[in-house]
């Protein structure tokens, strides 16, 4: 799942409220019914929260690019091992010296 793959990177973002309600309704299947009962709150303020947690993770994405950076980098590893070309090698060490 995208979204969850995008959580894993920029969890520590998000309030404390926004990554409960995303870890009950996308990691534990919890519905938006079994999180607003267990928070005491509306359905929709549930909806609500999750739609601007999903929001905010994307736009994350968009400025920082962290899954786009590791999914290119895993992408390269996976080419180098099966290629053993150097250049691949040398494009992960430029990767790496660039992004930190």
């Amino acid at each position: 799942n995208h979204l969850s793959r995008l959580f894993d990177f920029y969890h520590k973002l998000l309030t404390d409220k926004q990554k409960d309600y995303f870890i009950m309704y996308y990691h534990k299947d919890y519905s938006l019914k079994e999180i607003a009962s267990f928070y005491n709150v509306s359905r929709n303020a549930i909806y609500d929260q999750l739609k601007i947690t999903e929001e905010k993770l994307l736009e994350f994405e968009e400025k920082l690019k962290l899954l786009e950076k590791s999914l290119k980098k895993e992408a390269l590893i996976n080419e180098y091992l099966k290629t053993k070309n150097e250049e691949i090698l040398k494009e992960l060490l430029e990767m790496d010296e660039y992004y930190v």
